[in-house]
C-alpha cells in the first residue's frame, strides 16, 4: 500500500539536506500516517484506514459518518 493518507491524499514530499558544508542531497519527506481502527455506528463494524494524524483530528472534529461519505462520493471503497 502507497504511503498516502485515504482521507487528505498527503504523500510524500522531496527536498534537499543540506549538510554544514552546504552540500545539497536529495531526500523525501515522509507524512505521519497511522493506521487506525473506527467504529463506524451507521454499518455496525470497524474499519480500517490508514490517515495522517491531521485526518484523525479531521474524523474527531466531523465525524466518521461525514469523512466516509465524502470518501464515498470521490469513489473510494471503503
Amino acid at each position: 500500500m502507497a504511503r498516502v493518507c485515504q482521507v487528505t491524499g498527503k504523500k510524500p514530499q522531496t527536498g534537499n539536506s543540506v549538510s554544514h558544508s552546504n552540500i545539497k542531497t536529495k531526500r523525501r519527506f515522509l507524512p505521519n500516517l497511522q493506521t487506525k481502527r473506527f467504529y463506524y455506528a451507521e454499518e455496525d463494524r470497524w474499519v480500517t484506514l490508514k490517515v495522517s494524524t491531521e485526518a484523525i483530528r479531521t474524523i474527531n472534529k466531523n465525524g466518521l459518518a461525514s469523512v466516509i461519505k465524502g470518501l464515498r462520493a470521490k469513489g473510494a471503497t471503503i
